[in-house]
This record gives structure tokens, C-alpha cells and sequence, in this order.
């Protein structure tokens, strides 16, 4: 990306610096595939377990399919739009295309070189990565026999000709382009789409073609042959084309624009607009078209005009198209190949034989996803299904596990009479049918089933159960950074808060109400509930900062999140810097912020860290003049956090837990100098590295080898 120079002009009136600058913020875009070079780098880290590199690759291409679908597909719109409004880096929709071109073809070359060594690396390891045509007789025989039983009946071929109409390729599909030689006649061209929605995009064969299993299946994990699925079916595609010449064949992959456009006046519910709005994504209009490194111009520029895209959209990889599908390869057997496993902590006295309402009720508890396990809140869920002194259940879901646990406790306290609220986001993206689906289920159940707000994404982790105790009732409040989905909480790093303290109870309460009622509460205590006092808080926090600062000196504001492009707190931030203040940032994803400009920045540094485990955790720090502030929860410094989300962040009240969180969560992260990225006034990142005489610090395997420290700390 073109850096654009920093402007320290002054104000003729306040002699500060111009804060509005573009030169002082990073592209949105940008930032995103910086990210994923970011994550491209793990794959290239022969450090890593083999197979875990490959999983890092798999990532990359999942979210470069995701950023097309929905960042380009955006840009794109505006672009075509004329939409005027500029991001604060000033860069207009056109600017940014171009700029997202060049980044991106940096990324394909470097994903090309490290999907070749992950082969070779493969292979080395007894996992043959190999093309039909290198396999020996037998194997190719029963390939064929294979092909013809199986794959054959599920193939059509469409002709592409003046009377046959260019054939609707859907979203993000395999397919073989198919160049046809009939004699004299000008070259034709088909269309055949690969079906990897059946079958799995690999397949095992042994050395006598004996046997041919999917991935999932194969039992012996060394010495083994895999074959891609679209190499099998272009290898006999000629059967398809019988008394036709078929020159050759080329394999291509199609993105459409996924965002959703939901109109409750024509739908009458949310449901019912998000159900029609999942028909109207398969056929959003083409981003970007994928083809293999091999396929001829003449050909290209055949399926792009079909399209209607431009060579500004097209992009070739040489490998496997579609490298998300490289998942696949994590089933392998091979321990050897994978990150080390470790057994997730759980506090003795929250322990299922324990009452875990008698255990909260004497103290509050911080959990730290994947170190502390979440079979705690399941197994807590599950006590309060059976407890008759529970008198309801609510809770927020955003994204929820396929063989939910959590899902299925609800249904049990349902089956147990128990009052069982659920707001169940149906506007989660991507995860709409998954959500229609639970949300179905827990209906027929009896379970009330809240779909969401109209206007705003329901993205706050909470869950409150209402128990009958000496009299009057008790309330027991969770607030968390991550899903209530037990999958996730093995591989995203979450922070989350469970108390029966009143006050809080309260307020979650209240938070519940407004979703599932009419309210219009925005004075809280305890909780930063957004879109209606998180951002104005965050703020008066920050100015506190400053202030405090100035009074006593000591100013220090330390940010772990996922994200951090809000422009308004971004400004506040470099005020901060520029009063003296230390501010220190951890931000996993996206960031428009840039540290060390001198005058402006120097007192801002910014780390991200890329590992094993997915960075999700939220946790916001304050020294607030020695009277330590500390925020946890599920909400980002992101306009959309801010704006367009209901999100819930805490006020830890706990001193022994802010102590907690600072010194055993917080502190760690901060101190990686082996995962770590620091981010240059440039808006480039550079690998972290331990200062002389320092030995390297992995924070992620830190917290693995002394999980649960936190639960101990007095």
C-alpha cells in the first residue's frame, strides 16, 4: 500500500495536530490482508507441526473467500455507486480496488510457494499428495471403475454455444472449464462442476488400487496416496464427452457478492426476510473469478465475460483452487503432525460432582478460554435444568455449535418446566441456516425464542439463571467475549465473567428486557452496553486517562481486541499519546491506528499475535490514577461494535480479579516477543523479537503450561 506522509501542520488557533490527517490512519481493507499475511506466515513456519501449517493455509483461503464476498463485493457497490463518503485514510473506492489487487497478488504468490512446500514437507512424511497421471496402471484402473460407480452419475455437463445459454455458476463452486476439439469446427467450451458438495475433495488410494476411501475414513495414517477429487474427474472427463476430442481442461472457482439485503416490509418477520435474503446470496452478482495458473487467455477471457467482470477481478493460483478444502487434511491420524494436546482446566469446587450455585455464590470467576474449559457454563446449564430452585434460564446466541451441549441443557430445562429464554441472532453471517435451525428446535421445545433486532446485530455473550435462594432470588450473570459454542471455546483464546453478584445481576436483567421487550435504558453501573453508552464510555475513560494524567502522571491505557478502526477513539488515543500518555495496543485483526509518528503517536505501541489458538479475547485497561479500571467483553473499537451492534462489556468489580486478569492475561500477551507482530508507523509488521539478553516467550504456551493461575491468585 502507498504510504501517504504524515502531515504535522498545525492549527493556526489550537497549534495541535491535524487528527483528521489521512496519512494517520490504515485502510480497513488494507489492514485485513495484512492480517492474513499474517496468518500466511504461520503456514510458512517450519517451527510448526506439518499439518498445522497446512490448517494456517486453510484459514488464509477461507478468509480471502470471505473478504471477497463481503469487503470487495461492498467496494465494489460503491465504486459502481459513486458513493463520495471516504474512509478516514482518505482512500476512495476505486483507490482501494487497485490497492486490494496489488495485495492480494502478493498473497497468491506467496500462498503458491507454501502450499509447494507443504507438499513436498507432506511427502517427506509419508502423505503423497500425487496426480492421476503419475499412478500406476492399477491404480489408475480403479480409479476409473471408482469414477464410473460413483462420481459419473452426479456430473452434467453444460454446453456453452449460441444455443445453449452460459450456465449459472453458484458461489465459491469448483468447476472444470472443458475446451471441446470437434474436427475443423472452432474450439467450444463446457462447463462441469466438480461435486466436492457430495464427495470430499480427497480421496486415499493404496499402492494396488484396492482400496479408495475418503479422508475421514482412511485408518492407516503413513505411506498413504492421496488424489483431489476434480484431478479424478478431469482425468475421465472425456467419458462425459463421448466421439469428442477434449483438448484440455481447466479448473475455475467463482466468488458472489454474500451480503444480505433483509426487507421486513415485504418479509413481515426477521426470519422470514433473512430466509429470502439466504435465496437472493447464492445469487449475488460475481467478485472475482479463480482459474488455474494454466488456463489460456482465450479461455479466460470466454468465462469472465460471461461473467462480467473485468481482469481486475480475475486472479490465478497455481494449486489447488479452493484451498479452504485443505481442512480435510487435519483428519489425518497423525499425532506427530499436530499441536501437542493438553487437558483444559477446570476450578476443583466448579467441578460436576460440586453445586456450582453454592461455589458462585461465595465468589466471582474469570475463565480464560482454551486454557479453562467451557464444560463448566454446559455443566452449569445443565444443574440449573435440574435444580428446582431455578426459576428461568436466558441467554444470547450468536454462533452455535452443529451437536450444540449448551443447545441440548436448554432443551432439558425446557423438559423440566423451567423458564428458558433465547435470542438467537439470526443475522449472524454465515451462520443464518445453522441459526434457523436452533431456533426451530428450541420453539417446538417451548423454549421463548427472541430472533434478534430489527436494525441491529444481537453480538453480546450473556447468559443470566434466576434462582429461588433464602427467600427471594439470586441472579447468576455470565458475560463473555466468545460463543456459547464448546467447538470454538477449544481454539479461540476468550475471556468471560461469571458472578452472582446483585448489582450486575440487575443490570443483565435489564439488558435481557431490552431484547426481548421495549426499553430504552442507557444509564449503567456495572456494564458498557452498545449501541447506547460503550463508545461515549470507552471515550470518558480515555479522557480520565488524560486527565489524571496530567494531574499525577503514571497514564497508562493497555487494549487487547480484535479490532480497533473507530475513528473517534482512534483520535482519542493519539490525544492520549500526545499528552504523555502510555498506550499500549494488542489487536489481533484489523487496526487503522499507526504508533511511534513522532509528536503525535510515539507513546503508542502495537503488537498482534498470531498462534495456535485464535485471539479473541476483549480485555480494555486503565490505570485511572492507581484506581485500576478493567473491561472485559464481546465488543471491538469497530464502528460496526459501536453502531450497529447490541454488545455488552463489564467493569470487573472484583479487585482480586482485576489483579487477575492484569497480571496473568493482559501482562502475558503483552510481553510475546515470540508470536508477536509490532506494527511500524509504515502499516507494515515485523516479527517481534526478545531484546538482548532475553530469552524468546510464547504467551499462548505460557498459558497452556500454567492454566488456571488466575483461579489462585489472593
Amino acid at each position: 500500500m502507498a504510504v501517504k506522509s504524515t502531515s504535522k501542520k498545525k492549527s493556526a488557533e489550537n497549534s495541535e495536530p491535524d487528527l483528521d490527517d489521512p496519512g494517520l490512519y490504515i485502510n480497513r481493507e488494507i489492514s485485513w490482508l495484512k492480517l492474513n499475511e499474517r496468518i500466511l506466515e504461520e503456514s510458512l513456519d517450519p517451527s510448526q507441526p506439518l499439518l498445522e501449517r497446512m490448517k494456517f493455509l486453510a484459514i488464509c483461503g477461507s478468509n480471502l473467500d470471505e473478504f471477497f464476498m463481503v469487503r470487495v463485493s461492498g467496494i465494489k457497490r460503491q465504486f459502481e455507486e459513486g458513493v463520495l463518503k471516504l474512509p478516514a485514510d482518505g482512500m476512495s473506492p476505486s483507490e482501494q480496488l487497485v490497492e486490494i489487487r496489488k495485495e492480494v497478488k502478493l498473497l497468491l504468490k506467496r500462498y503458491t510457494r507454501c502450499w509447494s512446500d507443504l507438499i513436498q514437507e507432506l511427502g517427506k512424511n509419508g502423505i503423497e499428495l500425487t496426480r492421476v497421471k503419475d499412478l500406476n496402471r492399477k491404480q489408475k484402473d480403479a480409479l476409473y471403475s471408482f469414477f464410473k460407480e460413483n462420481i459419473f452419475p452426479t456430473l452434467t455437463p453444460l454446453a456453452m454455444d449460441f444455443s445453449h445459454p452460459f450456465p449459472f455458476i453458484s458461489n465459491l463452486s469448483l468447476n472444470l472449464a472443458v475446451v471441446i476439439e470437434d474436427g475443423d469446427l472452432p474450439q467450444r467450451y463446457a462447463r462441469v462442476k466438480v461435486p466436492n458438495n457430495i464427495f470430499p475433495r480427497l480421496f486415499s488410494i493404496t499402492e494396488d488400487g484396492k482400496k479408495i476411501l475418503p479422508l475421514a475414513q482412511l485408518k492407516v495414517a503413513r505411506n498413504i496416496s492421496l488424489v483431489l477429487l476434480e484431478d479424478i474427474c478431469s482425468s475421465n472427463i472425456s467419458e462425459l464427452f463421448p466421439g469428442l476430442n477434449v483438448g484440455a481442461t481447466y479448473p475455475f472457482r467463482t466468488t458472489r457478492d454474500a451480503e444480505i439485503e433483509i426487507a421486513i416490509d415485504q418479509a413481515g418477520d426477521l426470519m422470514t426476510a433473512i430466509q429470502e435474503g439466504m435465496e437472493e446470496r447464492k445469487f449475488g452478482r460475481p467478485v472475482r473469478l479463480e482459474i488455474d495458473a494454466s488456463m489460456p487467455e482465450k479461455v479466460k477471457d470466454q468465462f469472465a465475460k460471461n461473467l462480467k467482470l473485468t481482469n481486475d477481478f480475475v486472479y490465478k493460483f497455481d494449486g489447488p483452487l479452493g484451498i479452504v478444502d485443505m481442512w480435510q487434511l487435519l483428519k489425518i491420524d497423525r499425532p506427530d503432525l499436530k499441536d501437542r494436546p493438553f487437558k483444559h482446566h477446570i476450578p476443583h469446587e466448579l467441578s460436576e460432582e460440586h453445586n456450582l450455585f453454592a461455589s458462585i455464590s461465595k465468589r466471582d470467576y474469570v475463565f480464560y478460554y482454551p486454557y479453562d474449559s467451557f464444560q463448566v457454563i454446559v455443566n452449569l446449564i445443565r444443574q440449573a435444568a435440574r435444580d428446582p430452585d431455578v426459576l428461568s434460564i436466558k441467554t444470547s446466541l450468536y454462533r452455535i455449535d452443529r451437536d450444540s451441549p449448551v443447545i441440548e441443557a436448554l432443551l432439558k430445562a425446557r423438559e423440566e418446566d423451567k423458564a428458558v429464554s433465547a435470542l438467537v441472532e439470526l443475522k449472524a453471517k454465515f451462520d443464518e441456516e445453522n441459526n434457523i435451525e436452533w431456533a426451530h428446535a428450541l420453539e417446538q421445545a417451548g423454549v421463548h425464542v427472541v430472533y434478534g433486532v430489527e436494525d441491529l446485530k444481537v453480538h453480546s455473550k450473556i447468559l443470566q439463571i434466576v434462582r429461588r435462594e433464602g427467600g427471594g432470588i439470586r441472579f447468576y450473570s455470565y458475560i463473555s467475549s466468545g460463543n456459547f459454542n464448546a467447538m470454538t471455546a477449544k481454539v479461540y483464546a476468550d475471556i468471560a465473567y461469571l458472578t452472582s453478584n446483585r448489582e450486575i445481576g440487575t443490570e443483565v436483567a435489564e439488558v435481557f428486557n431490552s431484547l426481548t421487550g421495549y426499553s430504552r435504558k442507557t444509564d449503567y453501573k456495572h456494564l458498557l452496553v452498545a449501541p447506547h453508552t460503550l463508545r461515549n464510555d470507552i471515550l470518558s475513560s480515555i479522557e480520565r486517562e488524560i486527565s489524571l494524567h496530567k494531574e499525577k502522571g503514571g497514564g497508562h491505557i493497555a487494549l487487547k481486541l480484535n479490532g480497533l478502526t473507530d475513528r473517534g477513539i482512534i483520535k482519542a488515543l493519539y490525544k492520549a499519546s500526545i499528552a504523555g500518555v502510555r498506550v499500549v495496543l494488542n489487536v489481533r485483526g484489523l487496526c487503522s491506528i499507526k504508533p511511534g509518528i513522532p509528536g503525535i503517536s510515539e507513546n503508542v505501541s502495537e503488537t498482534s499475535i498470531i498462534g495456535r489458538f485464535l485471539e479473541h479475547a476483549r480485555i480494555y485497561y486503565f490505570s485511572n490514577g492507581g484506581d485500576e479500571e478493567v473491561l472485559i467483553g464481546s465488543s471491538d473499537l469497530m464502528p460496526r461494535n459501536l453502531y450497529r451492534r447490541i454488545e455488552v462489556l463489564l467493569r470487573v468489580p472484583d479487585p482480586r480479579l482485576k489483579k487477575a486478569i492484569i497480571e496473568k492475561m493482559l501482562n502475558v500477551h503483552l510481553s510475546d516477543n515470540f508470536k508477536a507482530r509490532r506494527l511500524l508507523p509504515d502499516g507494515t509488521w515485523v516479527r517481534d523479537h526478545p531484546e538482548k539478553g532475553h530469552d524468546p516467550f510464547n504467551s499462548q504456551e505460557y498459558l497452556i503450561s500454567n492454566r488456571g493461575l488466575w483461579h489462585e491468585i489472593q
